[in-house]
């Protein structure tokens, strides 16, 4: 067995080809999340040029879209990893994903479809391989790996956080509408595109250039011909076993785009007065900009949880005891917005602050899941199925997000009591979600150490 190197071994600093993807990433998340703001407010809308759909037919559809494109991954991933290589893919997924918004922008119902069909096959190109790529930055046992991958969490949030304020805002105003919102997406990818083709050479140089199974594998044969081992074996299943509950904790935080975004609509209070009441359109907060409220967290709390993980080193807890906190951080935010629609009843209005501290605290249980997982999967995958297993990884969001979509469609029905009844209304619906994350958060706290044993110490 290799012996793990001690930390003095690594540098301390940050890869220099982080800030690269760090800023593509942004970009792409700027145009994923800008549109995602705007998707279900766009097809339920009868006002001003939407398709005028029910929210159950809408939110169907926002579940199909959200998790499709966390499918393709798997394919882009075998592609990446066979043929043509992390960057490679992630320039021509940038490039059709950018396509897809212009088209959207189009504003038939036509270029709509299409373009929602574009941007599924972009993202399939380009998510799971811009994490490999970072993954690809460090050796095996590199202490700054987590931190690094907070630290590119960031760019993350930052996209997300930017994307909804400009591209709701376009949308809400009177002077332009859907479709300048929409375009403004589309120009966000165009410009990650942009900025990694000028810059990849410098700051990457070679790094993902060359598909993956082209190399050696971890025993030191041919990686495309190579068999995997028992430990390799072991660790795709451990990645397997996590993929199944991180889903149950998508299932719940991806809300925010369908039921969680009409709820800061229809039954949140939004109108302001004074400065703010004459910048934002109508007097009232867009209900889309509720979705930067996470993203802005995570801009305030990444960089915490990137010291603490920088100074924890090894000694830091494994992935899956951070993910069991995620998933308790997850249900003790839907506990709050369950009190809100509670409070709030059939026909008032809720706080602001209900949203905002479930977003507060999904942030918190973000940071444990997300930027770790995607450390974790490049850990712990076979080197010759890296950016394959990543798209396994995303596997996770596809599953929540078409489950999700139907379950947000069923809002209406669970409100009026047609399903069940406990406190009644909305807040029968969010309760759903506290019973899911607490039981899934139990169950992996339970198999934690079988999943400890699986990563053979590389979690």
């Amino acid at each position: 067995m290799t012996a793990i190197p001690s930390p003095a071994a690594f540098p301390t600093k940050q890869p220099r080809g982080l800030a690269l993807l760090f800023f593509t990433e942004m970009w792409e998340r700027f145009s994923y999340y800008g549109m995602r703001a705007l998707l279900i407010l766009y097809l339920i809308d009868t006002a001003t040029g939407g398709f005028g759909w029910t929210q159950e037919r809408a939110s169907r559809l926002y579940g199909w879209y959200t998790g499709l494109v966390y499918l393709t991954p798997i394919l882009g991933g075998w592609l990446a990893d066979r043929y043509l290589g992390t960057a490679k893919s992630l320039i021509i997924g940038g490039i059709v994903i950018a396509l897809g918004h212009f088209t959207i922008a189009a504003d038939t119902h036509v270029t709509f479809f299409a373009g929602l069909v574009l941007i599924v096959i972009g993202t399939g190109f380009f998510k799971a391989n811009v994490s490999t790529l970072v993954g690809q930055l460090y050796r095996e046992h590199d202490p700054r790996r987590d931190a690094g991958f907070t630290i590119f969490y960031i760019g993350i949030n930052s996209g997300a956080f930017i994307g909804p304020l400009i591209c709701g805002w376009l949308a809400a105003n009177p002077k332009y509408g859907w479709s300048w919102g929409f375009g403004a997406a589309g120009v966000g990818m165009a410009l990650g595109v942009l900025c990694f083709l000028l810059l990849r050479k410098k700051y990457l140089g070679d790094t993902g250039m060359r598909p993956m199974s082209h190399g050696l594998s971890e025993a030191g044969r041919p990686a495309a011909a190579a068999p995997l081992t028992k430990e390799e074996k072991d660790r795709v299943l451990a990645i397997i076993v996590v993929v199944f509950f991180v889903a149950f904790f998508w299932l719940a935080f991806e809300q925010a785009g369908s039921s969680l975004n009409v709820f800061a609509q229809q039954k949140t209070q939004r109108a302001v007065s004074g400065w703010l009441g004459s910048i934002v359109p109508n007097g009232e907060i867009p209900a889309a900009w509720f979705q930067s409220v996470g993203p802005f967290f995570i801009l305030t709390l990444a960089p915490v949880f990137a010291v603490l993980w920088n100074r924890m080193g090894t000694r830091q807890p494994s992935t899956p005891v951070k993910m069991t906190w995620g998933l308790f951080l997850l249900g003790l935010g839907f506990v709050v917005i369950t009190a809100g629609a509670y409070l709030a009843g059939a026909s008032g209005l809720a706080s602001p602050f209900f949203l905002i501290t479930l977003y507060f605290l999904h942030t918190c249980g973000e940071l444990m899941v997300s930027p770790v997982g995607l450390s974790f999967v490049t850990k712990v995958a076979p080197a010759k199925i890296a950016s394959m297993m990543m798209g396994v990884w995303f596997l996770s969001n596809f599953s929540a997000n078409l489950v999700g979509g139907y379950i947000a469609g069923t809002v209406q029905k669970v409100a009026r009591g047609e399903v069940f009844t406990l406190l009644g209304g909305q807040a029968d619906f969010f309760l759903i979600f506290v019973l899911t994350s607490f039981a899934a958060c139990a169950l992996l706290l339970v198999l934690t150490p079988m999943l400890n044993r699986l990563i053979h110490g590389r979690g």
